[in-house]
Formats: C-alpha cells, sequence, structure tokens
C-alpha cells in the first residue's frame, strides 16, 4: 500500500513536471515578464503584490455554484442560437480603400481592427486566427474564414497596438504571419514578453501604463485604464497589464475600450481626451457572472456617451462564442439603447471599410439578419 501511494505521489509529480515543461516550450503560451521586468513595476498604483490589478480593486472570481450553473447553462443552451447557421459572409475587401491614406478603419470582426489615421495603419488586436486558443482543434472557432490568408496582401503595417494578452485579442500565428510587416508594437506593461518569445526585437516595442502617451510619427497614442484582467497560462494570471487605446490624429480623435467592465474611468477618458469622432466599445460574450469584466451592450452605449463618443461601434462580438447569449444578441440589445439614448450606432459588415470623413452619411444596415 505504501509504494502504491509512493508510485502514485510520483506519477503525479512526473505529471506535474512534464505539464510545466510543455507549457514552458509550447510557444503560442507566450511568456512571463522576468524578475527584470517584474522590477520595474514596482510602485506602480495598479501593481500589488507581483500582479497588476483594476483601480476599484476587482478582480473576476468564478465561484463553485457559479461554476455549476455555467455547466448547467453549457448543457441546457440548445434552445439558445449562440452561432450563425452556417459561415458568416463577409464583404469584399476593398483593397484600395485600406491602401488609401485618407482616415478609416476596417473591421475584421471580434476586437481586431485596422485603423487607417493621418496616413499610418495602426493594426489593433490583430486576431486573424481560426481559433481563440493556444490549440488549433480545440476552442470556440470563428464563424467566417479566418483571416490569415490576406496578410501577405496588406499594406505595411506602422504599429500594432495590443489591448491584453488574451487568446482572442493576441493570437501567436496572428502574431507571426505579420511581424515582419509591422514597424513598431505598442502594448500594456509585460506584454512585451509574449511578442519578444515569438521573435520581436525589443527595440521594436513599447510598453506603457495607464494614462502614458507615446508620440508616434506625429499621433498622440494613450494607453487608457480598463477594468479586466490578463494571463495565457496556467500561472501568470494578471502577470501583465490590459487597457484600451485613445489615438488622436490631426483630423480625427478614435478610442477603443480594450475588454472591461464598466466603470468610472470612462468619464475620466472623456474629460481628459474626448470628444471621439468614433468610439469602439466592447459588448459582447457578457454575463452576470463576469460583469465586472465584460460590459452588457447597454453600459457600451452608456460608456460611448461617457467618453463623449459621436458615434460608436459595437465590438467583441460576430466572431467567437466565449458566453451563453444568442450571438446576434449584443448587436439587437445595443441597437434597442442607441436608439432610445440618442447614440449613433455604426454596423459595419464584418470586411467593410468605414471612411471616417464620411460617417455622417454612413446607413446602418441590419446584414446579420441575412446569414
Amino acid at each position: 500500500m505504501k509504494k502504491l501511494i509512493l508510485y502514485s505521489v510520483a506519477g503525479a509529480a512526473a505529471v506535474s513536471v512534464l505539464s510545466g515543461a510543455f507549457l514552458k516550450l509550447y510557444a503560442p503560451l507566450g511568456s512571463t515578464p522576468d524578475k527584470r521586468q517584474r522590477d520595474r513595476f514596482m510602485g506602480l498604483g495598479n501593481y500589488r503584490e507581483g500582479k497588476f490589478a483594476n483601480a476599484d480593486s476587482t478582480e473576476p472570481v468564478i465561484r463553485m455554484s457559479e461554476g455549476l450553473s455555467m455547466l448547467k447553462d453549457s448543457m441546457l443552451a440548445g434552445d439558445v442560437q449562440r452561432n450563425p447557421l452556417g459561415k458568416l459572409p463577409v464583404a469584399d475587401i476593398d483593397w484600395q480603400a485600406i491602401d488609401n491614406v485618407q482616415d478609416s478603419v476596417t473591421w475584421f470582426g471580434h476586437s481586431t481592427f485596422l485603423l487607417s489615421i493621418d496616413g499610418l495603419k495602426l493594426f489593433v488586436d490583430p486576431m486573424l486566427g481560426k481559433r481563440a486558443s493556444p490549440l488549433a482543434f480545440v476552442g470556440s472557432a470563428r464563424y467566417s474564414m479566418d483571416w490569415l490568408e490576406i496578410v501577405e496582401r496588406l499594406p505595411e503595417i506602422d504599429a500594432v497596438l495590443l489591448t491584453h494578452d488574451h487568446y482572442d485579442h493576441l493570437d501567436y500565428g496572428s502574431i507571426r504571419a505579420l511581424e515582419s510587416k509591422v514597424g513598431h508594437f505598442f502594448v500594456p506593461l509585460g506584454v512585451g514578453a509574449h511578442l519578444e518569445r515569438w521573435g520581436v526585437e525589443a527595440g521594436r516595442i513599447t510598453e506603457l501604463d495607464w494614462w502614458d502617451e507615446a508620440a508616434f510619427n506625429g499621433l498622440t497614442l494613450v494607453l487608457t485604464p480598463s477594468q479586466h484582467f490578463s494571463g495565457r497560462g496556467l500561472f501568470n494570471r494578471n502577470s501583465t497589464l490590459w487597457g484600451g487605446w485613445a489615438v488622436l490624429g490631426s483630423e480625427t480623435r478614435f478610442y477603443t475600450s480594450g475588454d472591461g467592465g464598466y466603470g468610472s474611468h470612462f468619464k475620466e477618458i472623456g474629460e481628459r481626451y474626448g470628444p471621439f469622432d468614433l468610439v469602439l466599445m466592447e459588448g459582447g460574450q457578457y454575463d452576470p457572472r463576469w460583469e465586472t469584466s465584460h460590459m452588457a451592450p447597454e453600459q457600451s452605449v452608456q460608456a460611448a456617451l461617457d467618453v463623449h463618443g459621436d458615434k460608436m461601434m459595437l465590438v467583441h462580438w460576430a466572431a467567437f462564442t466565449l458566453a451563453f447569449h444568442s450571438w446576434t444578441d449584443p448587436v439587437e440589445r445595443a441597437s434597442k439603447e442607441a436608439q432610445r439614448a440618442g447614440m449613433d450606432l455604426l454596423t459595419p459588415r464584418i470586411g467593410e471599410t468605414l471612411s471616417l470623413a464620411g460617417l455622417d452619411s454612413y446607413t446602418t444596415a441590419r446584414w446579420w439578419e441575412q446569414q
């Protein structure tokens, strides 16, 4: 019996060691800031006991009862159309518009978009792969085709802006495919560790804290606070920072929230940097059990008002199923709330390019009803 116990303990220890070795060697998991990098974070107001923290100390935690209720919901979700009936159609890419120097934005679904501003090309959260997962065969699959095949056709990218390191925003395959076309990477504190592991030189990476401003070829880039969390592995939760981005150009003021729950930070962002011509607000993959880390659509509309957005787009939907609501629920609820609140909600098709100079003439289409 004692031998059996010893063998069991030894076996468990071996599995643990092998698992740890796999996690350390498997590149898509990324990396974790080393001691030298962590030492730089010491003394920051949002870095406590070796981890980054939200301004109000909110930490998303799923209790056992909530975990059981999620399991129940996953088994009883047959009445909810959580996925489209077939692959979502996407707009034909207008390469002439993308290559143009005029201010524009092209949405690729979820939170991925290419921003052209003052003649510069900025790619925000370029998750172009098939699955929001470190594994090619596990995890939520994209509703439409993946976008990796268009990388060769893309113009040179002046900068990539990342909001945080979760798999549906920071994708190993996408970064590897894009890396040679990108001039610079602007990321929250600590996220550079992932990029460096994937072959991006440290000299091409700028890490920012909340409210840090970076001058970039005439633009002002600001990492703004959000209420969320981070982590790609079992042991590096909140080892890197998260946030949103304000991009201030000569003609256009642009803001994207990144992921996060609703909070007072939106009003402060509006007071410091608003008004914005266009704001992209996270408003999908919500649930009462994680309301501190993701907004419901009605909150997204209110957040757009708080930051003094003239017009808004809803993002973080139409690509992956990561929650229990129907896949169209985010845009349906946001549309109703925007109409009630007097906010102009734009709903471009996936792959469509919007001219930021012509937003007043844009006609909203309910394209999701046509699939």
